[in-house]
């Protein structure tokens, strides 16, 4: 972890911490002491703050990073079990699936900065980001199973970014998965020394907010969507968002400069 993100600099009161430098924006999930799980109240907490940021233009992309020894444990068991209904854990599950689906629908990228583990729902949370850089120590599980839960809702965003027979694996056993494992089946982009994951993910997320906004956001808008629909109908509807990039201004400010060989003027 970086040292600025200690406990000694950081309120333990403030579940979610929020920085922003330039172009830059860093959400901390700050429950160092219960492993950063989600609570109703940091669910809460996130979902606004991205909210809020999607109407940000000065902000290009989100590092979610965590305090403490772990990235996410996955959701509050001790809340959950002092809410013993089904009505309330249907609330909380819909809850926590429209935060993970809003990160994929906000314009800027998000890059899932982790260290430690990664359990649950906290594995979910690193499957639903867009990007996603561990620590060589970081550690990936779907681990309900072993609590008699099947780990469905994380399930969606796991098993769209595994293999199937890799997904089912660590679903159906809990086992850990290590983060050169996660590399290697696309969990995360890769995996860095303890010491470079502040280094490595800054520069990511750099070289992501240095390139034209339009481009950007234009991405996130049409990725996901046309993963979900056969193949004529996605090209469809790429042809259609490209279309509408073609006309944007910076786009053919863009093209000029390449086309007359000269750097653009954005």
């Amino acid at each position: 972890m970086n040292d600025s993100l200690t406990s000694k600099n950081i309120d333990d009161q403030d579940l979610l911490v929020f920085s922003e430098d330039r172009a830059i924006a860093t959400l901390t999930l700050n429950r160092p002491n219960q492993y950063n799980c989600l609570s109703e109240k940091l669910l809460s907490e996130l979902t606004k703050k991205l909210e809020e940021i999607s109407k940000n233009e000065k902000i290009r992309v989100i590092i979610l990073q965590a305090n403490g020894p772990a990235f996410c444990a996955g959701h509050d068991l001790k809340e959950m079990r002092a809410n013993p209904s089904k009505a309330y854990y249907k609330k909380l599950f819909i809850k926590c699936s429209h935060f993970m689906t809003l990160i994929t629908k906000i314009p800027q990228p998000v890059i899932a900065k982790v260290h430690g583990v990664a359990a649950a729902a906290g594995c979910q949370l690193v499957a639903s980001c867009d990007l996603a850089i561990g620590s060589e120590n970081a550690s990936f599980a779907t681990t309900g199973v072993n609590l008699a839960l099947f780990c469905s809702t994380p399930s969606v965003a796991v098993s769209r970014n595994l293999p199937r027979k890799k997904a089912a694996e660590i679903l159906f056993t809990g086992d850990m998965m290590q983060a050169s494992e996660a590399a290697d089946f696309g969990l995360i982009n890769r995996f860095v020394p303890d010491d470079k994951l502040d280094e490595e993910t800054l520069l990511l997320a750099k070289k992501i907010a240095a390139k034209p906004k339009i481009a950007i956001s234009t991405g996130k808008k049409m990725l996901y969507p046309q993963l979900e629909m056969k193949l004529e109908a996605a090209y469809e509807y790429a042809a259609e968002i490209m279309a509408c990039n073609m006309m944007d201004k910076d786009t053919i400010e863009g093209i000029d400069a390449f086309i007359n060989k000269r750097q653009p003027n954005w």
